[in-house]
């Protein structure tokens, strides 16, 4: 639970724009998803007042290809410089709170958030709130093979929400969801049998006991939904755009 010391939804229904907080967005990881928060940050906030009211957004737009040059090499330390500056950058132009518009990044975050001047808004956190809501305890994922295989998701759902998470069991599984989201989806390459594929790994995870799945890329919810599964989907970009949104409003999440 954060508290950011606000005031509830109602107190706000009056505000104008210069009294939401200023929100930072480290994006470009990729475009794509990017582009999904700042629709979901901006109808949020539009729906929130009911007329065209905008959230006060800061965008530092990193190169991704050169963040996957990086990780591909193991270069997590430059990675993390990047992001730092990044939210120097935001900080600068007047940010409160900067969140990375991915969840790969996240590997990172405790290095980041321990040089940054503003908050950083945990992915992990939206993800475990929003299960939580379900009342799922079993959850499967589905990422880059970083967040697949790396606890920097597992562990906060566990040891903050009590909740279970698996992957893709087959190496050569996770291998192949990490090309299609570097190769295909961050591209915007949406092909039908990539979309198989993908339902095809859910199912497996599904029969696993996963109660419910988490599309830990933000691509990934631009070629799965909700539509094609029967088990609930958890959007991580949705879910941590709406953190996002929150926070602007002051409200406590």
């Amino acid at each position: 639970m954060f508290d950011y010391n606000t005031s509830s939804r109602e107190n706000h229904q009056n505000m104008q724009h210069p009294m939401l907080r200023k929100l930072g967005l480290i994006g470009g990881l990729s475009w794509h998803s990017t582009l999904e928060y700042y629709v979901h940050l901006n109808q949020t906030i539009n729906d929130h007042f009911s007329n065209n009211t905008n959230p006060p957004l800061v965008l530092v737009n990193l190169n991704q290809y050169y963040m996957h040059q990086l990780q591909q090499s193991d270069h997590w330390d430059l990675i993390a410089k990047m992001l730092i500056e990044a939210c120097d950058q935001l900080y600068k132009a007047g940010a409160s709170a900067a969140m990375f518009c991915a969840n790969t990044p996240h590997k990172v975050y405790h290095d980041v958030q321990a040089d940054s001047m503003i908050p950083i808004l945990h992915i992990g956190d939206a993800i475990g709130f929003g299960i939580k809501k379900k009342g799922l305890r079993k959850v499967g994922l589905i990422g880059t093979i970083f967040t697949m295989e790396e606890p920097f998701i597992e562990k906060i759902l566990k040891e903050k929400y009590d909740i279970d998470m698996i992957v893709p069991d087959k190496k050569e599984d996770r291998k192949k969801l990490h090309r299609i989201i570097q190769k295909e989806l961050s591209l915007g390459i949406f092909k039908p049998e990539t979309k198989k594929y993908i339902l095809d790994q859910i199912a497996i995870l599904e029969a696993m006991g996963a109660e419910g799945i988490i599309l830990g890329c933000t691509e990934f919810p631009l070629i799965v939904g909700q539509n094609d599964l029967k088990i609930p989907v958890f959007n991580t970009t949705l879910l941590h755009a709406q953190m996002g949104a929150d926070f602007i409003l002051g409200i406590n999440f």
